[in-house]
């Protein structure tokens, strides 16, 4: 299994890390979207935290990562006898541009057919992903076939598949994570909508950032395992505080205020439909439980509004501004103190 970067070792993108931490604390907020230049670290980024999170538990042998509390759990048992349970990593599973739809969602096992005469199915990528992320590169490039495929597994969270007499149900809950170059063409937006998050980044502009990026890589090359060693403190701290929010979510407080609050600021932007709110409740809870609160404030909702909400903003004609600047600008109109705003 190759090395992979420290999580706690990436220079700066602070956005970027926020949100994979946030969407890693609480999947059902809806994966992440990365958009930015190339060879800023997004790849990186994602496998990094994969590595950083703490072994999964699964029926030993299941090629489904059925997770051995679930109901499924007790079906693969043929004997009635308990299952074996093993732990894994968590998985990073790479969907290629050029992947076709067999391999994604699984098909006919032709060699047991033709050498066994018998039908069984052959797992994709879908269940290799099931409980871990699903990363796609360039995803604002995926064909249209697939990104329609996706679009009904994220809504139900399950991969039915029907090849050739056979009919498959298996469960497919993932981290969407997804990035791209905006210059080489825009996402559709049924897709982009379900991405929870949306993150911006660029090339760093000064100097000594772009230093430090460049000899920790080199030294990352040059001797994997003496650069992991001098971060695995660094990792460790920061997986102990993802766990500890994991556990923490379903005790965080959303007080009324906090609702009104992200329903005003939704629908001053103009976002459609309600996925933005419910979105900017469930991330705004999780960076809470991140941060070791009891219930979610303002400074919560400030933090993780542009991520929530930057993706969902219809174009106005009447406003050259980017959607980060709509809704930072938005922000501090509904946030700041009323002394300010009458000032301003």
């Amino acid at each position: 299994m190759p090395t992979l970067f420290p999580f706690s070792a990436i220079v700066g993108q602070d956005e970027m890390k926020l949100a994979l931490l946030i969407a890693a604390t609480d999947p059902s907020i809806g994966g992440v979207l990365v958009f930015g230049d190339r060879g800023t670290g997004k790849s990186t980024a994602v496998r990094a935290l994969a590595g950083l999170l703490p072994p999964m538990r699964v029926v030993k042998g299941c090629r489904y990562n059925t997770d051995p509390d679930s109901k499924n759990a007790d079906t693969i048992s043929k004997t009635g006898a308990p299952v074996e349970v093993e732990e894994v990593p968590v998985p990073v599973v790479d969907l290629p541009l050029g992947a076709t739809e067999d391999r994604v969602v699984g098909a006919l096992d032709l060699e047991r057919a033709l050498s066994h005469g018998e039908k069984a199915f052959e797992p994709g990528l879908l269940a290799r992903a099931h409980r871990g992320f699903l990363y796609i590169d360039e995803v604002n490039l995926l064909e249209d076939h697939l990104v329609d495929l996706l679009l009904d597994v994220a809504a139900s969270g399950e991969n039915v598949v029907e090849r050739e007499g056979l009919s498959v149900r298996h469960a497919a809950r993932f981290v969407l994570v997804g990035s791209g170059n905006p210059e080489e063409g825009e996402l559709r937006p049924q897709l982009l909508d379900r991405f929870g998050l949306s993150v911006e980044v660029k090339t760093p502009t000064d100097i000594e950032t772009r230093i430090e990026v460049v000899r920790r890589r080199d030294n990352f090359e040059r001797d994997p395992n003496a650069f992991v060693g001098r971060y695995k403190q660094a990792d460790a701290r920061i997986r102990s505080e993802l766990e500890a929010a994991r556990k923490r979510l379903d005790t965080i407080v959303v007080s009324d205020h906090a609702l009104e609050r992200g329903a005003r600021l939704c629908m001053a932007l103009g976002t459609d439909g309600l996925r933005g709110e419910l979105t900017l409740l469930r991330a705004a809870r999780a960076l809470a439980a991140f941060d070791g609160d009891r219930e979610v404030t303002d400074a919560h909702l400030m933090r993780i509004a542009p991520l929530a909400l930057r993706h969902r903003l219809r174009r106005n004609p009447l406003d050259d501004s980017g959607s980060t600047v709509r809704v930072e600008r938005a922000v501090r109109e509904m946030f700041a103190p009323q002394d300010e705003r009458k000032a301003v």
